[in-house]
């Protein structure tokens, strides 16, 4: 069965794993650059410091979603869902790419009136280092979500982290726009890097979006993964024919592996269920977070193709 987060600590009735802990630092770590940034807009005046805030808001809002859906992911298979509730993730990744759509749409509304009634920046070199106090706290927490959102196999993490690195990107963008636009005086550059912010937020949104909905659609496994499943059922089937019909499907931290194993039939059934014990052992030791599911079946149900001679 898929194994749980070990718990950390109790607060208020609930267990806190690491993953959960991490969701909630990054409510803070957007709290705080949301802070920074909208302060850069209010000294500057900047549409495009605008839009990186009005980002922030979002990361703000999408950080809240990822917390709440990672702890519904988080409870034990019950009654009504007795596979686990481990896609309440996916959820939460598609919502966060639907608030990058609409956060884009607002910027495009701001920059079209900076394009029309162009703005003289103030406070500009002050403003700038509070925007990049932000930036510097974004990219630092957006290396830690992906990489241990996908080392802890958390689609919630891994898609806040892009978000977050996509405001990276955008941060830096429109740091060195607004610096070349103090030094030459060329005010429509702010405007048209809102636009630029705003067309690169909107593709990040789709692609976040388009992603989580393939973990919901049940997408089976990459190459590789399917390549160790296929290896460990190879080393720990001793004693049996071959493995067929291997399917696979992901659901957030759990991966669900089904097989028919073929066994000689004059093999006790205490023999068979030894060897499917060995096996769930092996692909879990092998596979974090797998569920496995083995079908016993006779020699005369053995296939020709696609199977894993044991």
């Amino acid at each position: 069965m898929a194994r749980r987060e070990k718990t950390l600590a109790t607060f208020g009735g609930f267990d806190i794993d690491r993953i959960t802990l991490v969701a909630a630092g990054s409510i803070a770590v957007a709290g705080a650059v949301l802070a920074l940034k909208y302060v850069a807009y209010r000294m500057t005046g900047s549409v495009a410091l605008y839009s990186d805030a009005l980002e922030s808001i979002v990361n703000l809002v999408t950080a809240v979603a990822a917390l709440f859906a990672i702890r519904v992911s988080s409870l034990p298979a019950d009654k009504n869902h007795p596979f686990g509730h481990h896609k309440a993730e996916y959820f939460s990744a598609v919502l966060e790419g639907v608030l990058i759509v609409v956060a884009a749409l607002l910027i495009f509304r701001e920059a079209l009136g900076a394009l029309l009634a162009p703005r003289t920046l103030e406070g500009g070199v002050v403003g700038l280092a509070y925007n990049g106090a932000a930036t510097v706290l974004n990219a630092v927490w957006s290396w830690f979500l992906i990489t241990h959102g996908r080392q802890w196999r958390s689609p919630a993490l891994v898609a806040d982290g892009w978000h977050l690195f996509t405001d990276v990107l955008t941060s830096v963008g429109v740091l060195g726009g607004l610096t070349l636009a103090m030094l030459t005086g060329i005010t429509i550059l702010d405007p048209l890097l809102a636009c630029a912010v705003g067309l690169y937020i909107l593709w990040s949104g789709y692609r976040i979006a388009a992603s989580s909905m393939s973990g919901l659609m049940d997408e089976a496994v990459g190459s590789d993964i399917e390549r160790r499943i296929r290896e460990a059922i190879r080393q720990a089937g001793e004693g049996a024919l071959q493995a067929h019909e291997i399917r696979t499907r992901r659901a957030a931290r759990a991966t669900f592996i089904e097989f028919h194993l073929v066994v000689p039939g004059s093999m006790t059934v205490e023999e068979a269920h030894r060897i499917c014990d060995r096996l769930e052992i092996a692909l879990e030791d092998e596979i974090e977070g797998s569920d496995v599911v083995i079908h016993v079946e006779p020699e005369h149900k053995a296939v020709s193709k696609g199977a894993v001679k044991l």
